[in-house]
């Protein structure tokens, strides 16, 4: 057998059959649902079928739950969290819902339980659901009549991707996360980059990550306009699942172990495109625009779309620096922010939330914010390490667990015209409420611009706490 990727050995293992025109039929291993599919559960009610592998699906309320008491939760909102439960109690799915135990968002959720695993097919309605691949899991968002077409089959269609290698090599400085790695490719590369495209992450400075910081650079890979982002699984890998709750547990999780470990890329194996990146290069990054790829280091200068020779490019920089609210050529240093929002599926693990606590111990927030961790067991997790208190004496709100402050679809939202210094995943118009200006970052940035009032460099209050 020729050389193969890891993107192929996960795909050839799951196809069931293929059409003339090259699409494969490919087996589910891991079906997620939230609020949100309850189109899909509707279409198989019209149909008068059923699931067909209930074992197989998880349900998790996370978008349209409330993360703050003082949020009363809409009638459409409480219909919707009331609508999962019960399709999931009809069809005999596994639902961890508003107020249980292990309730959080899907993609904080799954990995922490272990639902998520090496060389699983996975999917969910829901497009960060690329954020799975941290382990070595095949994992994609679907739409509305997939997440159907899954509940009925346990099957889906799909075009074999083209695949893409991205190679960070080097060390990342001090100050310097997974979340700055994922948007310096971003603004290096652009939005379109790896469009319909699977991406391998390998190098020094990925294996270096943790799971958690995996699990944030394979989140953003969706924002590169690819199908998916992964990492082959490592010693990393196993030692974060041994023990999940959902994992093969004593010899079964050993031999499982030898199974994972030829889920790597052969010496010779071709990709489509070879990407090669420096980690000295990467520095704190924030975005300044609309997009994920509109992004600067911290230090430089919100840029002059007069630079840009594509017209539609600088257009589009125009329009940007119109929405937010900026002028091109001030240093990024004195954006003001408004308010903080530490959470979402991108950076609302146990890590993230230590990294900002850390930077805001023994300090004050000078802006309003939430903190809202990414699941149940994150927040337990949290208050018994102290973290909340940490977030409270600075001045900021703890939350519960759910998609908060990201998604504008909860109650929690930035006022029009507010700029929020956030965790999150995307600064679109309006994402975070009507009018709302988003500048992406890692939590520490945002515990950083806490205490500043503006955008800063993070690095300078680590040395302000070693001094």
């Amino acid at each position: 057998m020729a050389p193969r990727t890891i993107i192929d050995k996960i795909w050839d293992a799951h196809v069931i059959a293929i059409r003339e025109d090259g699409d494969c039929l490919l087996w589910v291993d891991r079906h997620l649902v939230h609020e949100g599919s309850h189109h899909g559960f509707a279409q198989v009610r019209q149909r008068g079928a059923g699931v067909a592998r209930p074992d197989l699906t998880f349900g998790t309320a996370d978008h349209y739950v409330p993360t703050r008491p003082s949020i009363a939760v809409d009638p459409d909102s409480a219909r919707m969290i009331r609508q999962l439960t019960e399709n999931c109690a009809e069809h005999g799915v596994a639902c961890f819902g508003h107020g249980h135990a292990r309730q959080g968002i899907a993609h904080v959720a799954a990995p922490e339980l272990g639902l998520t695993l090496p060389g699983l097919l996975m999917v969910c309605g829901d497009s960060h659901t690329s954020t799975h691949g941290a382990l070595g899991a095949y994992a994609f968002g679907i739409g509305a009549s997939e997440v159907a077409h899954v509940l009925m089959t346990q099957t889906i269609w799909q075009s074999r991707p083209k695949r893409i290698r991205i190679t960070v090599e080097g060390v990342l400085g001090a100050g310097v996360t997974a979340k700055d790695m994922a948007l310096a490719i971003i603004a290096k590369l652009g939005t379109g980059y790896a469009a319909g495209c699977a991406i391998e992450y390998a190098g020094s400075a990925v294996r270096g990550l943790s799971v958690e910081g995996r699990l944030t650079l394979c989140n953003l890979s969706i924002e590169s306009g690819s199908r998916l982002g992964l990492v082959a699984p490592d010693e990393t890998t196993f030692a974060y699942l041994r023990g999940r709750p959902y994992a093969p547990q004593g010899a079964d999780f050993d031999r499982a172990v030898e199974d994972w470990r030829q889920l790597a890329t052969d010496a010779d194996a071709a990709f489509d495109r070879e990407i090669a990146i420096d980690a000295r290069e990467i520095a704190p990054t924030v975005t300044w625009g609309v997009s994920p790829e509109q992004a600067a280091q911290v230090g430089g200068l919100v840029p002059d779309p007069a630079d840009v020779s594509d017209p539609t490019k600088a257009q589009a920089w125009r329009d940007a620096l119109s929405y937010m609210g900026l002028t091109a050529g001030m240093p990024i240093r004195d954006i003001r922010v408004d308010r903080v929002f530490i959470g979402s599926c991108t950076n609302s693990r146990i890590e993230d939330l230590r990294d900002a606590a850390a930077v805001l111990r023994g300090r004050r927030s000078l802006v309003p914010g939430l903190v809202s961790p990414g699941s149940a067991g994150v927040k337990r997790q949290a208050e018994a390490e102290g973290l909340d208190a940490i977030f409270l004496a600075a001045g900021l709100e703890w939350g519960g667990p759910g998609c908060s402050m990201c998604v504008g679809m909860n109650g929690d939202l930035v006022g029009a015209g507010e700029r929020c210094a956030s965790t999150t995943n995307r600064n679109f118009k309006g994402r975070q409420g009507k009018d709302a200006r988003t500048h992406l970052m890692s939590p520490a940035m945002a515990a950083a611009a806490a205490v500043r009032g503006h955008l800063c460099d993070v690095r300078e209050l680590m040395a302000e706490g070693q001094s």
